[in-house]
């Protein structure tokens, strides 16, 4: 239990990460909101990536190359999942950008990053 709470203190972190760096993109330099989204998700994965293997799921593995090409592929996942669910509920339901990246953030996290990462990346 206190592996999930750790995670969720890092996921917070990245996340604030993840959303200063989009709204900042947006207000500050104009992009598109789906621009901006991406590389805020970007930045926060970086952050997130490096919390996690060394405080939450405390890596000792030498093979962190191995450890990076996972979350790669994870994050892949979680990049597709968040870009397109921002893009939905801001396109279709005319929700604001910001609004629409809490809710898509939130549902990937609980159902798909902390499983994917203590399962498969951070396993061994």
């Amino acid at each position: 239990m206190f592996t999930f709470l750790k995670a969720q203190g890092s996921s917070l972190i990245a996340s604030a990460i993840d959303f200063g760096v989009t709204v900042m993109a947006v207000n500050l330099l104009s992009w598109w909101y789906l621009a901006a989204s991406i590389t805020g998700t970007v930045c926060g994965g970086i952050v997130n990536f490096s919390i996690n293997r060394k405080w939450v799921f405390e890596s000792q593995s030498k093979a962190i190359k191995w450890q990076i090409l996972k979350y790669i592929l994870v994050w892949a996942g979680n990049l597709a999942i968040v870009t397109t669910g921002v893009f939905v509920f801001t396109h279709y339901f005319n929700l604001n950008y910001v609004l629409a990246k809490v809710f898509s953030s939130v549902l990937t996290g609980i159902s798909y990053n902390y499983i994917m990462q203590k399962q498969f990346i951070f396993s061994s």
